[in-house]
């Protein structure tokens, strides 16, 4: 038999990959496979890039060779029409059609809302940023098995300006904050979690985001001046490579977001509940 085989949608364009790759980051694709590896030995991870006029995308038929897609973040807005936007929810639809476990995390959520039926818009309360904070399960997402073996509440990496405005038909919020109301959900019908946060982020991602948004953030009253902004983004970093109490207390985070295994948890939990079962009844073991 096969091994398992993941799809991994890019939301990018190339010249805001290109950008992010400049400032020391990695590429939200490559960075998201590489973790779908780490989680699922033995896995082969295909990436594709919809936002690129270009790009190759798989046809319907070829889809069906996916045991699961997960849709990256992405700098674009999905109010903001356009070509970038509209062949990554056309493949999203695509993806429905074919009955693929599918798990999108930030924009990926937006994208997966939208093909739905739902809509998007910017968030009223402003920017998320660094760290999601409180946010805490529903009733519904309290026994969900997403968040098997996740604390509640939890703090959780972030940076978006979007969220939610209209759920699509049949979704169910399985968890939210104060600063949006839908911070994950589920499409039962369709197959598809979502986050509104990053659980696929390590901390120096986030590091790489602040200082590529760099002088908007000051403007927007997240930090003084450029040097706090600089100095913010240095701790994220060294949180990354080695934490310490007084960091973590600084930031007050916890093994919420410094402990990999806990921080990856909805996605570790999507492959066992969602990819391998699914897999499963397709005669794929």
């Amino acid at each position: 038999m096969p091994s398992p085989r993941l799809l991994v949608i890019e939301g990018n364009t190339a010249a805001s990959r290109a950008e992010h790759l400049a400032a020391g980051g990695a590429i939200a694709s490559e960075g998201y496979a590489d973790l779908l590896r780490g989680l699922l030995p033995g896995v082969l991870v295909d990436i594709c890039c919809p936002a690129d006029a270009e790009a190759t995308l798989p046809q319907p038929s070829g889809l069906e060779a996916y045991d699961g897609v997960a849709i990256t973040g992405s700098s674009l807005h999905v109010y903001e029409w356009g070509p970038p936007v509209a062949r990554q929810v056309e493949l999203v639809r695509a993806v429905f059609a074919a009955r693929i476990p599918v798990f999108g995390s930030c924009w990926g959520l937006q994208v997966l809302t939208v093909a739905a039926g739902g809509s998007v818009r910017a968030n009223q309360r402003g920017r998320e940023l660094g760290f999601g904070r409180r946010i805490r399960l529903t009733p519904a997402g309290r026994d969900h098995p997403m968040y098997h073996g996740k604390a509640d509440p939890f703090d959780a990496m972030t940076v978006h300006l979007d969220e939610v405005e209209t759920l699509a038909p049949g979704t169910i919020v399985l968890a939210s904050n104060a600063m949006s109301q839908v911070q994950s959900a589920e499409i039962p019908r369709l197959l598809a979690w979502g986050t509104q946060y990053h659980p696929e982020y390590p901390l120096r991602e986030v590091a790489v985001i602040v200082r590529r948004t760099g002088k908007k953030l000051v403007d927007e009253g997240f930090f003084m001046d450029e040097s706090d902004l600089e100095r913010y983004s240095a701790e994220l970093d060294a949180l990354d490579r080695a934490p310490t109490k007084a960091l973590a207390w600084r930031h007050g985070t916890d093994a919420a977001v410094l402990d990999k295994g806990m921080r990856v948890k909805e996605i570790a939990n999507w492959i066992a509940h969602q990819v391998l079962p699914t897999r499963s009844r397709r005669g794929r073991q």
